[in-house]
């Protein structure tokens, strides 16, 4: 598959080398070439290098590195995202007030709206780039989680098939909206990370676990909580 990186920072260098391992086609773009030629230079088995508006030609599905900001100010032609999936790993800033998540719009559901003809796939924004260097192993051996939210479910089925790939267990979050939930859920790693303490290598992930053979504790009852 053709893999274009959009904004090679952190992330996007990260999970470009890995789907690079994974003998994908990938093109690394940035304003400062030589952040795309370096990252390009660590694929082990080959990568391409130069403009964003070469890498979003060049993938079927682009990895947007490139946090907030209209893809009218990034590439020159927005009519090269038709047809095309865009995985947003992205995050807001921290906000100050101890909240989580976006207020309102969450930057995937602006992604989308700014670029009507691509898919957009919310999609490893809860993960510490310092994850990435575990994978494949033993990433599969710790079940750790990618939650995947997007309204296309063709564009799910592929970055959901692209994360197993390089070792993590994709997790279907539903439909774009709840990017905000993912978002917010960004922010919950950031928060373990940043102010208590916890590795670089934190996650959230789920487990779902065997139903109890009995329900010693009277079960669930009816309620008005939703």
């Amino acid at each position: 598959m053709k893999i274009g990186v959009v904004g090679t920072g952190n992330m996007g260098r990260s999970l470009g080398l890995l789907f690079a391992e994974q003998g994908h086609e990938v093109f690394f773009g940035a304003r400062d070439l030589a952040k795309a030629q370096a990252a390009a230079a660590l694929a082990a088995g080959g990568a391409s290098f130069g403009s964003n508006d070469e890498a979003a030609r060049h993938g079927e599905v682009l990895v947007w590195g490139i946090r907030d900001v209209p893809p009218g100010e990034v590439l020159s032609d927005l009519g090269v995202l038709a047809g095309k999936i865009l995985i947003d790993m992205n995050n807001g800033e921290v906000r100050g007030d101890g909240g989580a998540g976006p207020v309102g719009e969450s930057l995937a559901e602006r992604l989308q709206v700014a670029a009507p003809g691509a898919s957009v796939v919310k999609a490893f924004n809860t993960l510490p780039m310092e994850v990435f260097d575990l994978a494949p192993e033993p990433l599969r051996r710790y079940g750790v989680s990618v939650f995947v939210a997007t309204d296309d479910e063709r564009a799910g089925r592929t970055v959901s098939e692209l994360a197993a790939s390089i070792g993590f267990v994709p997790v279907a979050f539903g439909t774009l909206r709840y990017a905000r939930t993912l978002e917010a859920l960004g922010d919950v790693t950031r928060h373990l990370i940043m102010d208590m303490g916890h590795p670089a290598t934190a996650t959230v992930s789920t487990q779902d676990l065997p139903a109890p053979e009995q329900k010693r504790l009277g079960g669930r009852q009816a309620s008005e909580l939703r």
